[in-house]
């Protein structure tokens, strides 16, 4: 078994995930990489496992409300808004910036 990737396999890495690196950093990732490989290798080995248990511990009794939806007239909503223009709010866009 290698003990890194190739140069080329990093690269692809590299160019994946839109990164670039040097010629030392390429050759750290070499190794790296490869080891962390090699542990996830290690995790697909487990054969001691129920599949069913990992969907999830417990029953499917979830229940979901009811969506109500409510009525509000413009108007009701524009009397409690402190900047308004015609039917529109009005956001000062600067007081977003500085937050």
């Amino acid at each position: 078994m290698q003990d890194k990737l190739t140069k080329e396999e990093v690269l692809h890495v590299l160019d994946l995930a839109r990164l670039d690196a040097s010629l030392e950093e390429i050759e750290k990732y070499q190794i790296e990489l490869k080891k962390m490989i090699n542990e996830i290798d290690k995790i697909k080995e487990l054969n001691d496992f129920d599949e069913d248990l990992l969907i999830a511990p417990w029953t499917n009794d979830t229940k979901f409300r009811e969506n109500d939806t409510l009525e509000i007239e413009n108007g009701d909503i524009l009397k409690n808004v402190p900047n308004k223009k015609g039917n529109f709010i009005s956001v000062d866009v600067e007081v977003l910036k500085d937050e």
